[in-house]
């Protein structure tokens, strides 16, 4: 988890780090421990008035196939120095009129023990074609989660963030320092 200000620094550094013809904005900035997502708004593709939904569909996704090749080179330039920098893995995507697409992203494995009540409703998943595999079934289960608890988890990341705040602020804890008024040691 990181801090809002750290939020807004990795935010801030991708903003001015970014070519200025890139996106049109910066969209969206995540991050965890393992990745950081970049989503830029790209141009919408100019389309006449009574183009079909189909039409419209076709070349929203071809605009953003054209973009993700052509800027490809420069995205793993700032990627490169990203990693360095921040020492995660950037990820890549955009958002072209109300569609989101993301082109890499990292699948981070998280190793868990589930007892056989959890393990059935993972594999009732599957047998339900909801899922292929356990752990496609258990992604499902996290999203499902993500989705009905975002206040709940919000507010959580927010108590994170201020139990963060007050640690910072407590006194140093470096060992190495004797305390002003201990005596000198005259040996």
């Amino acid at each position: 988890m990181i801090t809002t200000e750290q939020h807004e620094k990795l935010r801030g550094w991708f903003t001015g780090r970014l070519p200025d013809d890139l996106f049109e904005e910066l969209a969206e900035l995540t991050a965890d421990r393992e990745e950081i997502t970049v989503i830029g708004r790209i141009p919408e593709p100019r389309l006449a008035e009574d183009a079909s939904a189909a039409e419209r569909d076709a070349a929203i996704q071809s605009r953003i196939e054209e973009f993700r090749e052509r800027t490809r080179e420069a995205r793993v330039a700032v990627a490169r120095e990203a990693e360095h920098r921040f020492r995660r893995k950037v990820s890549w995507g955009v958002v072209c009129g109300g569609e989101r697409a993301l082109f890499t992203h990292v699948a981070a494995p998280v190793m868990t023990r589930l007892r056989q009540p959890e393990r059935q409703v993972l594999d009732t998943l599957i047998a339900g074609g909801v899922a292929r595999s356990r752990s496609d079934a258990l992604a499902w289960c996290v999203r499902l989660v993500q989705r009905h608890t975002d206040d709940w988890l919000t507010e959580l990341r927010d108590s994170l963030e201020h139990v963060q705040r007050v640690r910072a602020q407590g006194p140093d804890t470096d060992t190495d320092t004797e305390p002003e008024d201990a005596p000198a040691d005259d040996a």
